[in-house]
């Protein structure tokens, strides 16, 4: 009960969630602006999905925005291309050397770019690219044609270009992939953000994950994470605006940090594993209270944990109380679990989104009263496994 709780919000929870008095709230439930319903006792209820919908510019149940990349290269490219994404902070790059896998992909997960490397004329990759501007119904924000010659726009759509080499169209993808408005980060933050940072921390309020209750798929593993590191401390973390939250730890008391003190900051911003053999004389982490202080922290290795849509909402971390040198084995192991993890928060998003599909189905016309008063009841259950 108590996620289909979460998922539901009184008059009070919405106005809190976007910032505005109870009585603009008010208005803006009553007028039909905000999708609701009435519960038997006469109560207005409203499901948080709407209000995330309406704090990004979407319309209820439209999808939200993703910070996944499609990429079509030749074989020998790949490792560049793995290379180039493996350093950018604002998405996740599915990376094909296969026109036909690449094609179904970008079908199944509707990414927010394309970009198809047509260095060496391929026909294939050509006619891959042809069919992608043909069909915008799946769902692509831009795409990007690696050629020869000067930048330009390849059609009048403006979705699609032509640049001449793959780090431009990387720091193409990033412009792309900015923020519109502000960031939502405390002014003068000295940890290091993506460029995106508000989609991400969007991505983060969809998983619905933020102060819950501990689940044991998730202790399973930060508990096989320091056995297997042989570490004292293991988190799994998702950092909010302010504050560095820990959804599981072991080896840890304190249930979160400020964000000015998350090693994570810098693990969000790449795709493999960041590691810190010596904190202490690594200057940007020497002062962190972590480690100029108590507990006296001196090893750090990290790897993100990716939602549905590719946003990294938080990392699978191990801690030591010494220096120490993270071996290829180790860095293996913990990629392997943030792996399960991200899994873990992927389907606890797909669950959320069948319970708001099945409300959306059950809601009459107008979605002011009726069967929807039915959801919590619908909501999606999962058999707990157990801890060791």
């Amino acid at each position: 009960m108590e996620k289909a709780r979460k998922d539901i919000l009184t008059t009070a929870d919405t106005a809190r969630l976007l910032g505005v008095s109870v009585r603009t709230a008010q208005l803006l439930i009553e007028g039909g602006s905000i999708p609701s319903w009435k519960t038997p006792g006469g109560h207005r209820r409203v499901y948080r999905a709407d209000i995330e919908a309406l704090i990004e510019g979407r319309a209820p149940g439209t999808p939200a925005p993703s910070a996944t990349v499609v990429v079509v290269a030749p074989a020998d490219r790949l490792p560049h291309y793995e290379r180039l994404f493996s350093a950018v902070g604002e998405c996740m790059a599915e990376i094909f050397g296969d026109t036909h896998a690449a094609l179904l992909a970008i079908g199944a997960i509707h990414p927010c770019a394309v970009l198809v490397d047509l260095a060496d004329a391929d026909g294939e990759r050509l006619a891959l690219l042809h069919s992608v501007k043909a069909n915008p119904s799946l769902g692509h924000g831009r795409i990007l044609a690696i050629a020869d010659g000067p930048d330009a726009e390849a059609d009048g759509s403006g979705l699609a270009m032509r640049i001449a080499t793959p780090e431009q169209a990387v720091a193409s993808l990033r412009r792309f992939l900015a923020d519109a408005g502000p960031v939502a980060v405390p002014a003068g933050a000295a940890f290091p953000i993506a460029l995106n940072e508000g989609q991400r921390l969007a991505a983060l309020e969809r998983s619905g994950l933020v102060d819950t209750a501990p689940e044991e798929a998730f202790d399973r593993v930060t508990w096989l994470a320091a056995r297997t590191l042989d570490a004292p401390i293991s988190l799994l973390t998702l950092l909010t605006p302010t504050r560095q939250w820990f959804k599981s730890r072991f080896g840890l008391d304190l249930p979160e940090t400020p964000r000015s003190w998350a090693f994570c900051n810098y693990t969000i911003l790449q795709k493999g594993v960041f590691s810190v053999e010596d904190l202490a004389s690594d200057p940007r982490f020497a002062d962190n209270p972590a480690v100029a202080g108590e507990p006296g922290l001196r090893f750090y290795a990290g790897t993100p944990i990716l939602d549905i849509e590719g946003f990294a909402v938080g990392s699978l971390c191990v801690m030591d109380y010494r220096p120490r040198v993270l071996q290829e084995h180790e860095a293996q192991a913990l990629l392997a679990l943030a792996a399960l993890a991200s899994t873990e928060v992927r389907l606890r998003v797909a669950e959320r989104r069948l319970r708001d599909a099945l409300r959306r189905a059950e809601r009459p016309a107008g979605g002011r009263s009726g069967a929807a008063a039915t959801g919590p009841g619908m909501a999606v259950r999962r058999r707990a496994g157990h801890c060791p």
